[in-house]
């Protein structure tokens, strides 16, 4: 009760404090938040939300955070007395329910920029899903444990926009001065996860360490990876090499001592999941613990159907990284050796593989770019494409060349390499090309991140200015030269010019935030 005061909450109902997941699961289940799926998981639907909420987020200008942070369509801000009247009618709504569950956790493995927050939500599948996601603290630690940041987290309470300021009835408002935050008016448990990560990504830069949102991964010699990608790139997938530890899929920071996790947890897409495919994720979905996030059962077995999108295409999996046989349990590995940029390039003209220059990696690591299939939303007849700064446009706080510049200074600092790679489409764009193959994708990397092309000659490409090796083993050599796969070498041209303008369109807003002469590093025109 001590620990809830300082929330501001006088609950009424029970107190269930940092339950293990079988007494989350029992709880869940007891209470109808969900079902058991065959194999053990835990399946929850989120529905009418099925996804992040983003253009209801909020930060509170006040503090240091008023002229810290880069306001606009990302970051929105809420005054403070809108956020006073909105946590006392949380706090209120809360102290009423029958049943509140807290979990105590860590953001971020390394000890000297970790943050320790109390998480309170009235669903147990919530609760559960947290623990997953974040650090669990050994049973020795919690007794005194003494949070630093509060999550409040009412999924079924209705924000009033006249009241509370809010656009909507869901709102996700971080205060970053009174290290809080309010998540309402949605089930969907991404939003626990992505808004913690906003936190770190305005708290680290003031301490000298870059966030970012990319996976990272050790290999045998202990030489580390980072995966930088928007979702459908295979970040998640490509990092969970059986071959490499796994260090984290998401979330992470690179400080003077290295990379660290920020999570405890993986929370991977599984549409189309397949033991084929991605035999360790698979695994997970197997497993009791795991959260399954809007998948469809079958009626009879409870057998996982990965293929079904009638509820969303956004279909996830939570589960801790233990669950993955090869990670490293402390969450921290050294300076990276390789950098990977990825992309899904559904107008089907970037290459497979190129390796950047210093100069150039900073302008694809600014642009942020892949492509919104045809089919994937209302309206969408051909590829779109999207450009999110620093691959996570919508969690960055800072403006986004403060991120960039920082990442510049660790390149050169520790010598990473950095590689360019599309797992979008060959032989033409969406729909008449095909997707790249995972297995062709898979050797790409490996071969990188080994050495193996250090060596190799690299051929320019002419519109992109990109260094693309000549050979990579078993990845046939039309496919490493995406105009020789077309059947058409002038559509190639007219569509590679289409996407190479949009590049420069985009990168004109970064025009006096960033070093002039970056953009003589991109598509040429």
């Amino acid at each position: 009760m001590q620990g809830l005061t300082r929330q501001g909450l006088e609950p009424r109902g029970s107190i269930h404090w940092n339950l293990l997941a079988p007494s989350l699961v029992e709880s869940a289940i007891r209470h109808g938040e969900g079902h058991l799926a065959s194999g053990g998981p835990f399946a929850a639907i989120t529905s009418p939300h099925t996804g992040r909420s983003p253009k209801d987020k909020f930060l509170v200008r006040a503090g240091a955070a008023a002229s810290d942070v880069d306001w606009g369509a990302v970051n929105q801000p809420l005054d403070t007395a809108h956020f006073d009247v909105l946590l006392r009618d949380v706090q209120t709504y809360l102290g009423a329910a029958p049943d509140l569950y807290v979990q105590d956790l860590y953001t971020g493995a390394d000890p000297a920029h970790r943050l320790r927050v109390r998480y309170v939500t009235p669903n147990a599948w919530h609760a559960l899903f947290v623990r997953n996601m974040f650090i669990r603290p050994p049973a020795s630690e919690l007794p005194g444990f003494e949070e630093n940041f509060t999550v409040l987290h009412a999924p079924e309470f209705q924000a009033e926009p006249a009241r509370h300021g809010t656009r909507t009835t869901t709102f996700i408002v971080v205060h970053l001065e009174r290290r809080m935050i309010l998540i309402g008016g949605t089930r969907y448990a991404g939003e626990l996860k992505k808004s913690m990560f906003s936190v770190m990504n305005y708290l680290l830069p003031k301490a000298g360490v870059l966030s970012m949102h990319c996976s990272a991964n050790v290999g045998p010699t202990g030489d580390t990876a980072l995966f930088f990608g928007l979702s459908g790139t295979g970040k998640t997938t490509l990092s969970a090499d059986p071959e490499r530890a796994l260090v984290g899929d998401d979330e992470h920071g690179w400080s003077d001592e290295g990379v660290f996790n920020f999570e405890g947890g993986c929370y991977a897409k599984v549409i189309n999941l397949s033991p084929e495919g991605e035999p360790d994720i698979y695994r997970t979905t197997q497993m009791f613990g795991t959260v399954l996030e809007n998948v469809v059962l079958d009626p009879t077995t409870h057998v996982v159907d990965f293929a079904n999108q009638s509820i969303t295409e956004n279909t996830r999996a939570s589960y801790p990284l233990e669950y993955i046989k090869n990670h490293v349990p402390s969450g921290r590995a050294g300076h990276p050796r390789n950098v990977v940029l990825l992309t899904a390039d559904a107008f089907g003209v970037l290459p497979p593989i190129a390796r950047l220059t210093p100069e150039q990696a900073m302008y694809y690591f600014l642009s942020g770019y892949t492509a919104k299939v045809a089919g994937t939303e209302r309206g969408v007849t051909e590829p779109q494409a999207t450009f999110s700064a620093c691959f996570g446009a919508v969690f960055l706080v800072w403006p986004a060349a403060k991120y960039a510049s920082m990442l510049g200074e660790r390149l050169a600092k520790h010598g990473s390499r950095v590689w360019l790679i599309n797992t979008g489409w060959t032989g033409g764009p969406y729909g008449v090309g095909k997707r790249m193959s995972l297995a062709h994708t898979r050797a790409i990397v490996r071969a990188a991140l080994a050495g193996e092309l250090d060596q190799v000659p690299t051929a320019t490409d002419p519109i992109f200015g990109l260094a693309v090796p000549t050979a990579v083993p078993d990845v046939p050599a039309t496919v490493l030269r995406p105009r020789d796969s077309w059947g058409n070498p002038a559509a190639y041209d007219a569509q590679a010019g289409k996407l190479a303008a949009m590049f420069r369109s985009n990168f004109d807003k970064f025009t006096g935030a960033v070093d002039g002469r970056l953009h003589e590093f991109g598509p040429r025109g």
